[in-house]
């Protein structure tokens, strides 16, 4: 299992912008491999946004769907919107447990 895994701090008050042309070609159809998708918000600085997906897969196979699913397509839409971006990257799940 991957962690994709994006830290983005956002131009101040373009989240709601942001969120809607990040999300919009996943709310129907996810990636193929994805098993849970979540974004999160700063709740001391809402301009600062992680976002991570689960993929059911290795680190080559999450690239290929991200090359036939528009990633860089999502990039662009987003770009207009982000001021910076930290952490980013496909983490390896090495231990999880449910609560």
């Amino acid at each position: 299992m991957i962690c994709a895994l994006t830290v983005r701090k956002l131009k101040p008050g373009s989240f709601d912008q942001f969120r809607e042309a990040f999300m919009s070609n996943m709310e129907e159809d996810p990636p193929p491999g994805f098993v849970r998708f979540n974004m999160v918000r700063n709740s001391e600085d809402p301009d600062e946004v992680i976002s991570f997906g689960f993929f059911d897969g290795t680190p080559e196979q999450l690239r290929e769907v991200a090359a036939n699913e528009g990633y860089s397509e999502q990039l662009e839409r987003i770009a207009p919107f982000v001021e910076s971006v930290g952490a980013d990257g496909l983490y390896e799940i090495v231990e999880e447990r449910t609560f």
